[in-house]
């Protein structure tokens, strides 16, 4: 089961969705904008990216990030915390099965959980 976090105002999120569905992949979606993760859940995902830099979960070009006075080169714990606050700041699609994690970009990134 992939448990996919997704915005379907997103291209790419899409695309990765029309993926697991044209191949019959079990998954729960989770629209992370109206069903935001917690602190702990937004960790547990990193782990199971293989825990990158914070920076690497997040849309640094999105407005919200100036506009908070966010930098690349926040503490993670900063990042961490306004990703949990503001989940607009996750990339978009994640998809995580069990210990394993993908950021869908480019979308096909996805199929790397099977």
């Amino acid at each position: 089961m992939i448990d996919f976090w997704h915005n379907p105002r997103c291209s790419k999120s899409r695309q990765a969705l029309a993926l697991l569905q044209d191949r019959e992949i079990e998954f729960r979606e989770r629209r992370y904008l109206e069903d935001a993760p917690e602190l702990g859940e937004i960790a547990r995902a990193r782990a199971a990216l293989g825990n990158p830099a914070a920076i690497d979960m997040m849309r640094p070009a999105e407005k919200l990030f100036r506009e908070l006075g966010l930098s690349k080169t926040d503490d993670d714990a900063v990042l961490m915390q306004a990703m949990a606050d503001h989940p607009i700041l996750i990339e978009r699609p994640l998809a995580i099965s069990g210990d394993r994690a993908v950021i869908g970009r480019p979308p096909e990134k996805v199929l790397e959980l099977l």
